[in-house]
């Protein structure tokens, strides 16, 4: 796969290139986790690429669910996005803060929303800024442009399908949390839930698929790493976290290697972890 790859990831080098692109969409990404003690909003306001637009994952969800920043309804998704003058035809480019954190997620709901011409932007801000590149901090002027959403229901997955897929061993259960949250070593970060993995699934962490500057790894690298951690890459996989956030990176890093059967979990260890009547295993996988 080309390093630069407008439907997955692009390089600050890339988007510079392009910036003034007269059918492209810049939107900034970014989320925290409150340990961080980061505003999101507020950095974008100070400063952001220029055109960015800022996309809250929180406020772009589905407000009925109890869980937290869930996918959005295509109408939803459709509405948000038209008042930011983003639509059909567009090319998205999505960054975030972190480098290689939140994007993925916002990549992955226009995957599932069926709009493919996105990337996530390889290094973020971190790498933008360091790189001494333009930034500026007034939201554009936007216009309304018409989207098309057309929700892709293979690329997600809820509670009663994860379970039959740890049943069955059909799938390829794969989870971006950190290793001793997975092993159930460390608390979660959210009350109230058990500790733990689902059962049968492989520890991928986000973390070891991204290089020290906060770029993602060559695909054979990221190959590697998930066969190293044992995940059949013949079966379908199905990703998952803490909430939805992170596993994004790995579909993100299976669609650079060429797997384009995956699905995200969304309601993750912030549903399942809560849930009485699935089964929770620890220790390693």
């Amino acid at each position: 796969m080309p390093k630069d790859d407008p439907k997955t990831l692009v390089s600050t080098e890339w988007l510079a290139a392009h910036l003034q692109d007269p059918d492209l969409r810049i939107l900034d990404a970014s989320w925290y986790l409150p340990a961080a003690e980061r505003d999101a909003k507020a950095e974008y306001d100070e400063a952001h690429i220029p055109g960015a637009r800022f996309f809250d994952i929180d406020e772009i969800s589905d407000s009925r669910s109890e869980l937290p920043h869930m996918a959005p309804s295509p109408e939803k998704f459709m509405s948000r996005l038209r008042a930011m003058g983003v639509g059909d035809g567009h090319q998205v480019v999505v960054y975030d803060g972190a480098g290689i954190f939140s994007a993925a997620r916002v990549w992955w709901l226009f995957r599932l929303m069926g709009q493919r011409n996105v990337a996530v932007l390889d290094g973020g801000f971190p790498k933008w800024r360091a790189e001494e590149r333009p930034t500026e901090d007034m939201p554009p002027m936007v216009r309304d442009r018409h989207m098309t959403a057309r929700r892709q229901n293979q690329m997600v997955k809820d509670a009663t399908q994860v379970a039959a897929a740890a049943k069955l061993g059909d799938h390829a259960i794969i989870d971006a949390r950190a290793p001793d949250r997975f092993r159930g070593d460390a608390p979660e970060p959210r009350e109230g839930l058990r500790a733990g993995h689902i059962p049968g699934a492989r520890n991928v962490h986000y973390a070891t698929l991204l290089n020290e500057d906060g770029t993602m790894k060559e695909p054979d690298a990221l190959r590697a790493a998930f066969e190293a951690a044992g995940v059949d890459l013949s079966r379908p996989a199905i990703t998952t976290c803490g909430s939805g956030v992170t596993a994004a990176i790995l579909n993100l890093a299976l669609e650079r290697i060429g797997k384009t059967d995956h699905a995200l979990y969304d309601g993750s260890w912030t549903e399942w972890g809560a849930s009485p009547t699935v089964a929770v295993a620890t220790g390693d996988a």
